[in-house]
């Protein structure tokens, strides 16, 4: 048997990026995966690439900002898999503006996708992940939670909240043996750091504070989730990985 064999994912987030590097390094353990996002056409195609490994996947649209979507897809979940045992907070979105220039709207925007959404999705499924004797939650956090840049406020106070999510979920989940993690990535190539790559100045800021003197690739967080569901990572939980090339340590 595969490592995950007959273990139930659901990722949010997962039509791409992180969320799929996470699904196709899950899949490829045997897991079975649950995609959420709201783009259908992308996360059709992350399906049939999971699928070509020989794992299941199913696809769900949603706004897990919404309480009544997310106890749809509870329910859509539940009765397609039965169980759940891994939960990826993965969604989440930026908006790079100086304080004085947010609108209420734009910075409830932000929060109630990076945080409340968090919250939301284990509301949902933590009573499905209980009695198993295993279970992973793994949020997406982010460097922008220890340090910062000009016009990231809002990006950086929900990320720091959701550190604090993370470790007090993992005190009231540990005695019914699921871990809870912060994940937090410094710059990957995806497409929400699409602004800051195609343009050479900012581009090179951001080089010059990596030590390792590159960036991330997708499928270094892929190969940290895995790990993270495997037995072997059974007593981490309540705290947050930096995986960002040196960034925080300079």
């Amino acid at each position: 048997m595969k490592p995950l064999e007959n273990k139930v994912a659901v990722i949010t987030g997962a039509s791409r990026g992180l969320g799929k590097a996470m699904a196709l390094a899950l899949a490829a353990q045997g897991a079975q995966i649950a995609l959420v996002a709201r783009d259908e056409a992308a996360l059709q195609e992350v399906a049939s690439e999971i699928r070509a490994l020989g794992a299941i996947a199913e696809t769900y649209t949603a706004d897990i900002t919404s309480e009544d979507s997310v106890a749809a897809l509870e329910k859509a979940i539940i009765a397609r898999f039965g169980k759940v045992q891994i939960l990826i907070n993965n969604a989440g979105m930026n908006l790079r503006k100086k304080i004085h220039e947010f609108t209420l709207q734009e910075w409830m925007r932000v929060t109630n996708t990076n945080l409340t959404s968090v919250f939301l999705m284990c509301r949902a499924f933590v009573p499905h992940m209980k009695g198993q004797g295993y279970g992973r939650i793994f949020n997406m956090t982010s460097i922008m939670a220890h340090v910062s840049l000009p016009e990231r406020t809002a990006y950086s106070s929900t990320k720091a909240a959701l550190l604090g999510l993370t470790k007090s979920l993992a005190m009231e989940l540990a005695p019914d043996h699921i871990t809870v993690v912060g994940i937090s990535p410094g710059p990957f190539l995806t497409e929400m750091n699409l602004p800051i790559t195609q343009d050479a100045e900012k581009n090179a800021m951001f080089l010059s504070k990596i030590p390792v003197g590159r960036w991330g690739q997708v499928e270094e967080i892929g190969s940290l989730a895995a790990y993270l569901c495997s037995n072997a990572a059974g007593f981490i939980t309540g705290t947050d990985i930096l995986i960002d090339g040196g960034w925080c340590a300079s």
